[in-house]
């Protein structure tokens, strides 16, 4: 359950619906398995999944929700094959060259005679909305992944006034001081990875791993021109991760300080452990968000 990644929206207006409400909401769409001939499902799930039915999972004021997507399984070498032979089939019955709209409907009949037959794979996607704070936050290492729950969740609601959250500042050039200067906010550690790319559009991008970046190779590469996109820090010993030039958290991993208090907390069955771990990780980035914000310049006003 713990997050790895943090793409962050800002609700825009106050979030006012009970977990009883938005529960009632969510229900209208709850995930229900692939039909024989569709290519795939969207619908909400329980976080706690199949042990629990309940869609919605409150603890101290955030409530966690789930999305799952079951997509079907064709591989394009087998519809391509199939499809090449059915158009020289038809072809030679009929002695003339197929038009382009033919040979589509002839691949899309194919795709609808293997559906039933195909396997299929789900993936679910996290997300918890954070009233007091203000904040919508989705477990996605993709932007797409992330706007489909909030369209999806828009769906179910009505409307949803969220917008991605922005700084002042570029994250781009903050970071890139960081590393010219080799200096930081006092509870912000610079890792070993990072990626820069030249300003100009379509410009060479540098990747370190495992790297030194206050070596002078990295530096020249900064004198250049090149900014920084991504960057791995660690802040004030609690939480580590890749921040990206959108204000996107990739690889987040919550530290020692973190997991010690999730191990002196018993919990007696697998809803339980799932609640602890939700409450700190919860009460955890509620103090880290606004301190990120801060660190590149506090909140752009929308």
């Amino acid at each position: 359950m713990w997050f790895k990644n943090l793409a962050i929206y800002r609700l825009t207006e106050a979030f006012t619906l009970s977990p009883t409400e938005l529960e009632a909401k969510l229900e209208n769409l709850r995930f229900k398995p692939c039909g024989a001939t569709e290519e795939f499902s969207y619908g909400w799930t329980s976080p706690l999944g199949r042990s629990s039915d309940s869609l919605i999972h409150q603890s101290n004021g955030f409530m966690m929700l789930c999305a799952t997507k079951e997509e079907k399984v064709l591989p394009s070498s087998v519809i391509n094959e199939m499809t090449a032979e059915k158009i020289a089939e038809k072809e030679e019955q009929e002695v003339r060259k197929l038009s382009k709209k033919e040979r589509s409907d002839l691949k899309d009949q194919i795709i609808f005679e293997l559906l039933p037959r195909a396997f299929s794979f789900s993936k679910r996607t996290f997300a918890y909305i954070d009233p007091k704070g203000g904040w919508l936050i989705v477990d996605a290492a993709s932007a797409k992944k992330s706007e489909d729950l909030i369209s999806f969740l828009r769906k179910n609601l009505g409307s949803l006034p969220v917008v991605p959250v922005s700084t002042t500042e570029k994250p781009t050039n903050i970071m890139t001081q960081w590393l010219l200067q080799n200096e930081t906010p006092t509870d912000v550690l610079i890792e070993d990875e990072c990626e820069l790319r030249a300003p100009e559009e379509a410009g060479g991008i540098i990747r370190c791993k495992r790297q030194d970046l206050a070596a002078p190779e990295v530096k020249n590469h900064l004198d250049t021109g090149k900014q920084v996109i991504k960057l791995a820090i660690s802040w004030s010993d609690r939480l580590s991760f890749i921040v990206d030039e959108n204000l996107s958290i990739k690889r987040l991993k919550f530290l020692d300080l973190i997991q010690d208090q999730v191990s002196d907390i018993e919990a007696g069955t697998t809803e339980e452990q799932f609640d602890v771990d939700f409450t700190i990780m919860s009460q955890e980035l509620s103090q880290f968000l606004p301190r990120l914000l801060d660190i590149f310049g506090g909140e752009n006003p929308h």
